[in-house]
């Protein structure tokens, strides 16, 4: 049974849609770790997404960005330190 997005609440829409988005900027975070300022962009506007979500409806796609965003801005600031101690 699939539903209807228009016929879902406003609010839990919208929640809907930050959850998702959440997740796709943690991805974006890994991905984007090795420029140290668009990988931690990406991971705070994940986890600020991810907690909107989290409040508005307890989701697991919510959740789940959270964590991912969480260890793309960890892998973001090792790699960030590595650079800043390793270069030549």
């Amino acid at each position: 049974m699939e539903i209807d997005p228009n016929s879902l609440d406003p609010e839990l829409r919208n929640a809907k849609f930050l959850s998702i988005a959440s997740a796709a900027l943690g991805l974006m975070s890994l991905c984007l770790a090795i420029v140290p300022i668009c990988g931690g962009i990406a991971s705070i506007l994940g986890i600020i997404c991810g907690a909107i979500a989290q409040r508005a409806d307890s989701t697991r796609t919510a959740l789940a960005g959270i964590i991912i965003s969480v260890f793309g801005l960890v892998v973001t600031l090792v790699y960030t330190l590595f650079l800043f101690f390793f270069q030549n």
